[in-house]
């Protein structure tokens, strides 16, 4: 009874600031949850990475999500220091969950992260997990960690829930406090607790999840519907591209119909969409059943960065440019626009194929961290101001800085002595007029 009674009050300990939420991982994820939980609550923010905690202390948002305004304000107490998880009594994990090279799950960052909270752990502490996993995987392999680094068991000194997260980078519509929240625990007792203490924060409201597993598997689902949405677009992209059909000119009037989809072609990246169908896909072989329309999903939109570069070659072959003497731009390298998330970026596939036939690309982004991008990939970014002289431009993200160019200054990147016709400019995200351009005699292409 004392420990029911302990997690029963723990949210009313929360609001009187009696105890702390601890949120571990402070990402594109965990950042927004704790900047919004710190405004009711008393909130630990911890992270390993030592020189991402200084930028927070320092009022720098490296995520871009939150903004360094709000991120001098807020009442999170940044620490990069484990110990200091043992003065929090609900925990949120927030840490990434990648694949191997082999497109299986990479849960070393989970294990890793369980097996610190469970050095940490105190009695009557609830633990959330937000990162997307396959179904079993918090049940089966968390639980397991936690109990056996902390001594206590799960249920009885301890609580645990599942609720996936849903913040979409560089979207400053959708939210966390305007998404609904899918939450999840091991018992009735700890899905009330997690429901309350969420709806702190979450104006949307929450929906409980009977178990753990089903909030587990929406998560992979969702972005494997949408996943397999987009492949469907694209595979229509490369059929109609042999056609000489344009794909967008198809899509618009197809929107016209009221119960239009609304998907578009285009690369598929980024940190869920291009990862979680294979959590989903591992765990069904395990049960001994093959993928068909996820996996062909996959297959698809793993090709359109190479599809995307033999688009180019042939530009260039086209225009009689010599394609390994060709100066190609690529204006955009993070995965999404208005966002400095480079993770598993689909334009790194077109970078690769292009060098493949010789061409050493001249890469533009001004959201990216430079630091980061030569660290990670050893790319070396060039600012807007040192583009010049292209023979192709390739507009591969929709960044609003790019979007509000005119005619006049894409122009301006081009060598002086092209006339427009040999002016390529390869339109991954349709975010031009295409008549404009053609109209003007441009080599015009988009997906």
């Amino acid at each position: 009874m004392k420990v029911r009674k302990s997690l029963v009050s723990l949210y009313e300990k929360l609001v009187n600031k009696e105890e702390k939420i601890a949120v571990i991982g402070l990402g594109y994820v965990g950042m927004p949850i704790a900047v919004a939980f710190a405004k009711k609550v008393n909130v630990i923010g911890f992270d390993l990475n030592k020189e991402k905690i200084q930028q927070y202390k320092d009022g720098i948002d490296p995520t871009n999500e939150i903004g360094n305004e709000i991120i001098k304000n807020t009442s999170v107490e940044f620490t990069s220091d484990p110990s200091k998880i043992r003065d929090a009594k609900f925990h949120v994990v927030a840490v990434p969950t990648p694949i191997n090279a082999d497109k299986t799950p990479d849960l070393t960052p989970i294990e890793k992260v369980s097996s610190m909270i469970g050095k940490n752990l105190t009695n009557g502490s609830v633990v959330v997990y937000e990162s997307t996993v396959y179904p079993g995987v918090t049940e089966d392999i968390c639980i397991p960690i936690l109990e056996k680094e902390s001594g206590l068991k799960c249920g009885i000194d301890f609580k645990v829930g599942y609720s996936p997260e849903r913040i979409n980078p560089g979207d400053k519509i959708h939210r966390l406090e305007n998404i609904i929240k899918i939450v999840s625990g091991i018992d009735q007792q700890s899905l009330d607790e997690i429901a309350k203490i969420y709806e702190l924060v979450v104006e949307a409201g929450v929906h409980r999840a009977n178990s753990i597993k089903v909030a587990e598997a929406a998560k992979v689902v969702e972005n494997s519907q949408r996943d397999i949405n987009i492949a469907f677009m694209n595979e229509l992209a490369m059929v109609f591209e042999r056609m000489g059909i344009d794909t967008q000119e198809v899509i618009e009037a197809m929107n016209t119909k009221w119960n239009a989809l609304k998907f578009y072609p285009g690369l598929v990246g980024g940190h869920c969409i291009g990862v979680d169908p294979y959590y989903f896909i591992y765990e069904a072989e395990k049960l001994g059943y093959h993928s068909q329309i996820i996996l062909s999903g996959r297959k698809i939109n793993n090709g359109m960065g190479k599809f995307v570069a033999d688009a180019v070659i042939k530009k260039l072959i086209h225009t009689n440019k010599i394609v390994k003497k060709a100066k190609v731009i690529i204006m955009g390298l993070t995965f999404k626009e208005n966002c400095p998330d480079t993770r598993n970026s689909k334009v790194l596939d077109i970078i690769e194929n292009l060098k493949e036939y010789g061409i050493d690309p001249v890469i533009v982004d001004p959201y990216a961290d430079p630091k980061q991008v030569k660290e990670e990939y050893n790319l070396t970014l060039q600012s807007m101001e040192n583009v010049k002289n292209a023979d192709c431009l390739i507009f591969s993200t929709a960044h609003t800085q790019f979007k509000v160019m005119n005619i006049d200054q894409i122009d301006s990147l081009f060598r002086k002595d092209h006339l427009n016709k040999s002016k390529i400019i390869i339109d991954v995200k349709s975010i031009f007029n295409k008549t404009t351009f053609e109209d003007s005699g441009y080599s015009y292409w988009r997906l």
